[in-house]
């Protein structure tokens, strides 16, 4: 405790750190006004009632930092952007110029994708405005608007989405930590004292035992995500001896680090991507007067709503995008031929294809169990409202994942930053 203390006072002391603190304290701020500001001509009523009845936008809502809940001009918070990044990542595996662009031109190919994947936001950010907008009208809970009406709503939604994403730029940029996450961050936790004070008001003696399980519950998927965000399989490195001159080289042995959790929270992020666009698209195609594709429609809504198709469909999207993801992110053929390249051999394998293929078997086996723990996580919330009946998904699993990942993520830029300091 101590330890923790002065290390929060030594942050505060550096007035570098304290600066990016304070600067992304006050974009947070900004973000959270902003989220208060809804578009024109919403039934409030309605709009609590269609999220509180629907599990998927609540959780939607938890990624878009809350926006979604009172329909702000932010309402689709950096989603598009997300979703841009993810597109972009995945497109490298089909177009080798966006792979030498990512993983071989360095810094300068880097901030050229980042470009394209800003560039590709702004279109997904109107498609997905739009879809929304329609659902929603649909729903009653927009009036009924005139086709101006329709196209103002639109452009401001996109054009809170695209304020998002330069705000997060920045505050990775010049804050510390990663300003997208923290934009997330925030909406979840803004979210606590709502659903704290909804606890005391509905709190009922008779289920003490169940807000102990709920608690214990927490607690247990906070160490979970802890344990398997900081695990590694070491593999270990050797680098053979080299003589230049008079003196010898190389001969340490070291490691490389395989995370067992390589994908993060992105694979949940675009499994609820991939499966709201069919609920859109149906929602939309049920309001169709021809009868046959108003009945093929509803036939698909109720499938979708079906708790356990929904909830095998999460879970398998979420395990397979982990490993589609750390596919995507991670080349073991470049890991191995960078070794060789260095003088590296790991003992017992030989350089080269064999290096690349004993590091593919290892980071497949370990996948597997981050990938079966990202699901699992993804679908406790409902599985906890199928068992208990109370939809609470502010502490939900992929909530509680997020905002422990980001905090990790955080205590180990601000440990760098001492680090630098003492340096």
């Amino acid at each position: 405790m101590n330890n923790f203390f002065s290390k929060i006072r030594l942050t505060f002391q550096d007035r570098l750190l304290r600066k990016k603190i304070l600067f992304m304290a006050a974009f947070l701020v900004l973000f959270r006004l902003l989220a208060a500001i809804p578009i024109p001509g919403i039934d409030v009523a309605r709009l609590h009632a269609l999220l509180s009845g629907n599990q998927f936008l609540g959780l939607l809502d938890i990624f878009s930092g809350g926006g979604l809940g009172n329909l702000s001009i932010v309402m689709l918070g950096v989603g598009p952007y997300i979703t841009s990044s993810i597109i972009m990542q995945l497109m490298t595996m089909m177009s080798p110029k966006l792979k030498a662009l990512y993983h071989e031109e360095g810094e300068a190919g880097r901030l050229k994708f980042a470009q394209y994947s800003r560039l590709f936001t702004v279109p997904l950010a109107l498609l997905q405005g739009f879809g929304f907008l329609l659902l929603l009208e649909k729903q009653g809970i927009l009036g009924d608007l005139t086709l101006f009406g329709r196209l103002v709503n639109v452009v401001v939604v996109t054009g809170g989405s695209i304020l998002l994403m330069w705000l997060g730029e920045l505050m990775t940029e010049f804050g510390v930590g990663n300003g997208v996450s923290m934009i997330i961050f925030a909406g979840i936790v803004a979210r606590i004292p709502t659903v704290l004070s909804q606890s005391i008001i509905t709190f009922d003696l008779s289920q003490i035992p169940l807000y102990l399980g709920f608690a214990v519950v927490a607690i247990v998927i906070v160490l979970g995500v802890v344990v398997v965000t900081e695990a590694e399989r070491p593999i270990p490195v050797t680098y053979a001896k080299r003589i230049r001159g008079n003196k010898v080289y190389g001969g340490v042995s070291t490691y490389l680090p395989l995370r067992v959790n390589q994908a993060g929270v992105i694979p949940i992020i675009f499994a609820l991507s991939i499966l709201l666009f069919p609920q859109l698209i149906f929602n939309f195609l049920s309001t169709v007067g021809n009868p046959v594709i108003h009945d093929i429609a509803s036939f698909a809504l109720g499938l979708i709503s079906n708790g356990w198709f929904y909830s095998v469909s999460y879970f398998l999207l979420v395990f397979l995008f982990t490993y589609f993801y750390t596919a995507v992110t991670f080349d073991p053929d470049s890991i191995a031929t960078n070794l060789q390249k260095s003088g590296a051999f790991i003992p017992g394998v030989r350089p080269g294809q064999s290096t690349a293929d004993y590091i593919s078997k290892v980071l497949t086996r370990i996948t597997l169990v981050g990938a079966v723990f990202l699901g699992l996580i993804a679908v406790l919330p409902l599985a906890m409202h199928a068992v208990t009946g109370i939809t609470s998904l502010a502490i939900g699993g992929t909530a509680l994942l997020i905002v422990v990942s980001v905090v990790l993520d955080l205590i180990k830029k601000v440990d760098a930053q001492l680090s630098m300091r003492e340096y």
